[in-house]
């Protein structure tokens, strides 16, 4: 896959701990809802260590008064893509507890793969924010894509993207389609199948968090 400057490819052990645990088939259902949030963290504190708004205040240590840095109030927003991009949202929280939440859902027409949107909910004022945007699989890339453009069609600048697992297609295709955007996986699979699933993949990421099929 081509080098990207807007995409990031995590190479942590910790990480690749975890998701060796994500992937087996075997995993409850309970764990792999665990792995995902903390997964999520770990990926959080790496990719939000730059472009976050922060404001200086004033603090009185038991020594003396200095000025600290802080981050600004109702200065992000998390915007997960349904459904499973929920299972991301508190391993963002745990860092940024008081980041509002909007949501857009979206889901694949299983001939087409082509994804349609269903439901969208934002926060008011989401345009003057940093933007994450979640969703545990990149895979073909569409929802992804669409998602962004319906952010950046409401006025939103500062966006950025995080999967906890992604295929080249879908990595290239936002990569390209959003320049603008900075991507974060936390792993790089082989590819896709004929049916849109990243090989090798883990299933379907909103069923193993939910319990459905």
């Amino acid at each position: 896959m081509e080098n990207f400057k807007n995409v990031v490819i995590f190479d942590h052990p910790l990480i690749r701990h975890k998701i060796a645990i994500l992937r087996n088939e075997k995993t409850s259902m309970k764990e792999f809802r665990e792995l995902v949030e903390e997964i999520t963290t770990l990926m959080t504190y790496e990719s939000l260590k730059e472009g976050v708004p922060t404001t200086e205040i004033e603090v009185k240590t038991p020594l003396e008064t200095c000025r600290q840095q802080i981050v600004a109030d109702d200065a992000i927003v998390i915007v997960p893509i349904l459904r499973a991009g929920l299972g991301m949202v508190n391993g963002v929280h745990v860092l940024f507890p008081s980041a509002k939440v909007g949501h857009i859902g979206m889901y694949r027409n299983e001939e087409t793969l082509v994804p349609e949107t269903y439901y969208c909910k934002l926060p008011t004022g989401i345009e003057d924010k940093l933007v994450v945007v979640v969703d545990p699989m990149l895979a073909t890339g569409g929802s992804a894509c669409d998602a962004i453009q319906l952010l950046k069609d409401k006025g939103c600048k500062h966006i950025k993207f995080m999967a906890i697992i992604g295929a080249p297609e879908g990595v290239t295709k936002v990569a390209t389609t959003h320049p603008d955007v900075n991507i974060y996986v936390s792993t790089l699979d082989r590819c896709l199948n004929d049916h849109g699933y990243i090989l090798p993949g883990l299933g379907d990421a909103g069923d193993r968090l939910f319990g459905t099929k």
